[in-house]
């Protein structure tokens, strides 16, 4: 399946239907990168950083950037677009594709994610779908709950709990999860999480700290800009 002209389409279109929008870019400097509770970057910081293009229709597209290393270094460039709105004051959705592509060294796990959210006031849950996970020829999928709980002094108390399945993990599906509490100081989002999918068993151990599922705590500041929107 030809991913990226797909993205191509919806963006041209979401392009074309308004001219309405909203352009902005994150920067991002973390301790580690975790996702789904597998470290990105053998525990070593990492710099990432978004640009996102939103209409008011609901309509956005977007691309994001991280260091990663998984033995060698290399950039992981995540191209997405999709489609979020409200149902009624206290709901939301979210639909959309995300494509995953590393520029050098590992350049041949590229793959394409499909996802669906639904969000309820400070709670909400996605599930995410890929035919050919990591170009393996197999298909994969992630169901994911959170909780973004407000407290005083514009403190946020984070929950998220993880399920990967499906056939190119087999046996080793595994659950991860994290606790975790942020700020926002002015124009910067400070956030302080605990992390574990440490019963995924295929990583366990693993050398120079690549892929590594053991606990750990990660901290990382944000910021946004244009400031003052």
């Amino acid at each position: 399946m030809k991913t990226a002209p797909l993205i191509a389409v919806i963006a041209l279109g979401g392009m074309a239907a308004t001219a309405n929008a909203e352009v902005s870019s994150t920067i991002t400097v973390a301790s580690d990168y975790d996702f789904r509770g597998i470290t990105q970057t053998a525990r070593d910081p990492a710099l990432q950083a978004s640009l996102d293009w939103a209409a008011e229709s609901g309509l956005y597209v977007g691309a994001w950037a991280s260091n990663v290393d998984f033995g060698d270094s290399d950039i992981e460039l995540d191209l997405l677009a999709g489609y979020r709105g409200s149902i009624g004051e206290d709901a939301s959705f979210d639909i959309g594709v995300v494509q995953y592509l590393y520029l050098d060294t590992y350049k041949d796990r590229k793959f394409t994610e499909a996802y669906a959210g639904f969000g309820y006031k400070a709670v909400s849950a996605k599930v995410w779908y890929a035919w050919d996970f990591s170009n393996s020829g197999k298909s994969a999928s992630y169901i994911e709950a959170n909780a973004a709980i407000p407290m005083p002094n514009d403190f946020s108390f984070n929950l998220h709990a993880g399920y990967s399945d499906g056939d190119f993990w087999g046996s080793d599906s595994y659950t991860d999860y994290s606790v975790g509490i942020s700020k926002t100081v002015g124009n910067f989002a400070l956030n302080l999480k605990w992390v574990d999918g440490s019963d995924l068993a295929a990583f366990k151990n693993a050398p120079d700290d690549i892929g590594s599922t053991e606990s750990k705590v990660v901290f990382s500041v944000a910021t946004t800009l244009p400031w003052g929107n």
